[in-house]
């Protein structure tokens, strides 16, 4: 019966370091030194930053001052919001990144594109296996959460010790 116990344990923290581990990451648009504003170099924040599938970008701003507007590559180059593919307007909102290829967003009010709040999110097909960061990743800003391989080494290490109990037992 303990053991029917422990494998039931071992297999929902396994499914659960799984879900985690593939989990991405949250970036704040702009952050740490500024947020979705006009002051902002969206150009160069992207710079240090690699969007895979999963992550996703979240846009902070003042709803009454600013809004994101997701728009095609036309509609970028001309600062357009017109035919627009989705539109937020909460202040605070997560866009997920779930596939391959180039989101554009910009701001929709008039002027606030022309002036640069306007951003290209290139997002790139994930490593088909895990190595060593290069100095450009090493030298880039951290993102603003922390990061899942954290938690699945933590469920990893629950699981080791977890085993050991039942084996001991």
């Amino acid at each position: 019966m303990v053991m029917v116990a422990a494998a039931a344990v071992l297999l929902a923290l396994a499914a659960v370091a799984t879900e985690v581990a593939a989990a991405g990451t949250t970036y704040t648009v702009g952050a740490p030194d500024g947020l979705w504003d006009m002051q902002t170099d969206y150009a160069q924040w992207v710079k240090s930053k690699t969007f895979r599938p999963g992550d996703t970008i979240t846009f902070t701003y003042s709803p009454e001052l600013h809004d994101v507007v997701e728009v095609t590559r036309a509609g970028y180059d001309a600062c357009s919001s017109a035919n627009n593919i989705s539109a937020f307007r909460t202040g605070n909102d997560a866009v997920p990144l779930t596939a391959v290829g180039t989101r554009y967003f910009l701001c929709g009010l008039t002027g606030h594109c022309g002036n640069g709040m306007k951003i290209r999110v290139d997002v790139v097909a994930a490593a088909a296996s895990p190595s060593a960061p290069g100095p450009a990743a090493a030298a880039a800003a951290p993102p603003t959460t922390s990061s899942p391989c954290n938690v699945g080494v933590v469920a990893a290490s629950l699981l080791l010790l977890l085993l050991h109990a039942v084996v001991s037992y």
